[in-house]
């Protein structure tokens, strides 16, 4: 019959290291949620700001300057 301590180590051991697997998963998970949130909060805050800019030149009936494009070809800032 099967001592039940002989047993009892290598089971601790075993939900123990899926327990951490568990933990590495939800914490990838909730990192690429957060780089998603804070993506759509950039994509938010550049579209705001376009918005205020045209309803400002509107506003004054100037045109908007042209400024130069500080992207690379990737499209990161340099």
């Amino acid at each position: 019959m099967l001592d039940l301590k002989s047993i009892g180590t290598p089971l601790v051991l075993v939900l123990a290291l899926f327990a951490m697997t568990g933990c590495e998963q939800a914490e990838k998970s909730a990192q690429q949620m957060l780089n998603q949130a804070a993506e759509s909060a950039k994509q938010a805050i550049d579209d705001t700001n376009k918005a205020a800019q045209q309803a400002l030149n509107d506003a004054t009936g100037t045109q908007p300057e042209k400024k130069e494009d500080t992207k690379d070809t990737d499209g990161q800032e340099i």
